[in-house]
């Protein structure tokens, strides 16, 4: 069964950065809720409330929410409209498939003036004669009435008629009490004999069965093997068992009540509980792993495991490293003894990988001379490579004496320079030559 709890309430309050005391709308359906309360207290604010499909059997605890606007309690086991007077801002409430009988405790809504909408089809109210023209006469602020809007003319009639109404809506509804307290009473009287089969199941013999014969329980008494049945057997026989008593319940025809809605819930909750203990049994305690063995020597060992930094232990031994993440062992042999007081253990900040630095026994580490070389420049470089070419540069020599080979500098012959000719000026005849004509027509030469 679920009850309202500060947990509850912070958990569907995300929105609101989980605070419950600013909260403005809260949803709390299909909880399994029994019992209304905390609400008022924890969460004045509220303006919209959702409680659908629960088990509420009484609307209770909610009149200083001053607020609140919407309230929802379909599918509840609500039997009588009660305890809202105090929400003065409320504008609508669905009551929609509940058991409320009472029609005339609708008159408590009278104070609520700002109430618009109401909602309670699915009641065994709605199936009353009349039933739309009372509600309509009791409460004038209404304007919608199951989803359908309420006009003027239906009123003036229904307050017209609301005297010739009423006294029918009371039988109705003294009828509907007697017939609901009959199935109070069967439904308590079936409850109290379910409880004490159970009584006698749990009181069963040691192999939960009765036995009417004497000498029959003697002769399995004495009898080991019937003690003793195999596992399987029993887990079978139980898981028979179970499956036939589920389908009894659920083939089984019954009203819509209150009882039944509650009954239904048990089954459930009885049937988890079963599956639940099924499942324990068939967990199997896993026999620790053997790291070492007798003679002392160390095993490879990997388990499955998610990496988590603060659940990490790693041990460093002379043959052997082992790394528990969760409690499961990964161990590695080594090849050569290490040291551990000198070994470390990180985590790449580039990729995450645990790395684990072993330096090995008799060996000299010379991280100094390392970091020493790397530190020489590009020109230091370029000049060492030089120095060492030139050490080891061998010269082409050619012998003379040899006319085998083509003489290497005759090849291409040298053009002889020739001196360039300045061209000669032209001479422009003057006027003293013998042989200049002068023309008028030309013009003169500037």
């Amino acid at each position: 069964m679920g009850w309202i709890t500060e947990d509850l309430i912070r958990r569907n309050a995300e929105h609101n950065d989980c605070v419950i005391f600013s909260l403005e709308e809260l949803s709390l359906h299909q909880q399994e809720i029994e019992r209304l309360e905390h609400i008022d207290k924890w969460c004045r604010d509220l303006k919209i409330l959702y409680l659908q499909n629960n088990l509420i059997g009484k609307i209770e605890n909610v009149s200083k929410l001053k607020k609140l606007e919407y309230l929802n309690l379909a599918l509840n086991n609500i039997e009588k409209i009660e305890n809202l007077e105090g929400c003065e801002e409320l504008a609508k409430l669905d009551l929609t498939v509940n058991f409320i009988g009472e029609l005339s405790s609708i008159k408590n809504l009278q104070h609520n003036i700002h109430l618009k909408e109401l909602f309670l089809m699915g009641n065994p109210c709605a199936s009353f004669d009349h039933y739309r023209e009372f509600v309509v006469a009791t409460l004038p602020q209404l304007k919608w009435l199951d989803g359908k809007e309420i006009e003027p003319s239906e009123r003036i009639k229904a307050l017209q008629d609301y005297s010739v109404i009423e006294p029918q809506i009371r039988e109705q509804e003294k009828d509907h009490c007697l017939k609901r307290a009959k199935l109070k009473e069967e439904a308590q009287r079936k409850h109290q004999e379910e409880d004490k089969n159970e009584d006698k199941r749990s009181n069963a013999g040691f192999d939960g069965r009765w036995y009417t014969d004497i000498n029959a329980t003697l002769s399995s008494l004495e009898s080991k093997d019937h003690l003793q049945a195999p596992d399987t057997e029993e887990h079978n026989t139980k898981k028979l068992d179970n499956s036939e008593d589920d389908l009894e319940f659920w083939n089984k025809p019954c009203l819509f009540t209150p009882e039944s809605r509650l009954e239904t819930l048990r089954h459930m909750e009885k049937q988890r509980k079963k599956q639940e203990k099924l499942s324990e049994k068939k967990k199997k305690v896993k026999p620790p792993r053997t790291l070492i063995t007798e003679d002392g020597k160390a095993l490879n060992v990997n388990e499955p495991k998610y990496m988590d930094t603060s659940l990490i232990d790693v041990d460093v031994q002379p043959t052997y490293v082992r790394v528990m993440i969760k409690g499961k062992p990964f161990q590695l042999v080594l090849p050569a003894e290490v040291k551990p007081d000198s070994s470390s253990a990180k985590r790449s900040q580039t990729t995450g990988h645990l790395v684990i630095c072993m330096p090995k026994v008799g060996e000299v580490i010379t991280g100094g001379q390392r970091a020493f070389k790397s530190m020489k420049t590009t020109s230091d470089r370029s000049r060492e490579q030089t120095n060492t070419r030139s050490k080891h540069m061998e010269k082409l020599e050619v012998d003379p004496s040899k006319h085998s080979f083509p003489d290497v500098t005759n090849i291409v012959q040298e053009k002889k320079h020739t001196p360039r000719r300045r061209p000669e000026p032209k001479i422009i005849p003057s006027e003293e030559d013998p042989t200049f004509e002068d023309n008028p027509e030309v013009p003169p030469l500037i």
